[in-house]
Formats: structure tokens, C-alpha cells, sequence
């Protein structure tokens, strides 16, 4: 209710940039969220195949290292969940944590960041050569 009481004493330009702005967010948020649902996916039917077959952790991570493949189709989830969480993590710290529009984003993004640094990290991890 705070955001929409301050939207309307806000100029028209304002609220016409924040839509934009919000409309944005919302289509990435919708794009990444098809591209998450590929890689969940192939990332489960990954894990499916290799169960079935007998493979042990250790035996998977010796077959991901040096495999760069892997690394970008891992480092492509990992960007899209970097996209797609902080406009849903924002829109929680609004309506349940009584956040204001700024503080709401910036926690978004800022835990987006850090889901990107550890999301790649965990990649490198996975796939540089041992």
C-alpha cells in the first residue's frame, strides 16, 4: 500500500519511468525463468542417466573437468538464476517484510550478485581442469 500511495503523489513521468522500469524487470524475469526450465530439465535427466548407470560423484566430476561444454551450460543456469531471483526476492521484501521500493531492489540485486559470484565459483569448481 506504501508503494501505491507514493506512486500517486509521484510526477506522471516517474510513474511512467517506474513502469518501465518494473515492466523490465518482469519480462526478464519471465525470460529467464523459460531458459531455467530448460536447464532444470536437462540438468535432472543429466542426473537421472547417471544414477541409472551406476556412476559414482567422484566418477562424474572426472568426467566434468576440462569439459567446457558443461561449464556453459552450467554457467547459463547459473546467469539465469542470477536474472530471475532478485525481482521475486524484491517483490517478497515489499509485501512481507514491509521493505521500500529502493531497499527492496537493492537487497534483490545484491543477493542476485552474490548468487552469480558463488553460482560461478561453484562452476569453476566443477570443471577446471584438476
Amino acid at each position: 500500500m506504501k508503494a501505491t500511495a507514493a506512486m500517486a503523489a509521484a510526477p506522471r513521468e516517474d510513474r511512467a519511468a517506474d513502469a518501465i522500469a518494473q515492466a523490465r524487470r518482469w519480462y526478464w524475469q519471465r525470460l529467464s525463468a523459460m531458459v531455467l526450465a530448460v536447464c532444470v530439465v536437462v540438468h535432472l535427466v543429466t542426473l537421472v542417466y547417471a544414477v541409472r548407470s551406476g556412476l559414482s560423484a567422484q566418477a562424474i566430476l572426472g568426467r566434468t573437468q576440462g569439459h567446457w561444454g558443461v561449464g556453459a551450460f552450467y554457467a547459463l543456469f547459473v546467469v539465469a538464476c542470477a536474472v530471475h531471483v532478485p525481482p521475486g526476492l524484491a517483490a517478497i521484501a515489499r509485501e512481507w517484510g514491509g521493505f521500500g521500493e529502493r531497499a527492496a531492489l537493492g537487497l534483490g540485486r545484491a543477493f542476485g550478485v552474490l548468487l552469480l559470484l558463488a553460482g560461478l565459483r561453484a562452476v569453476w569448481a566443477v570443471v577446471a581442469p584438476a
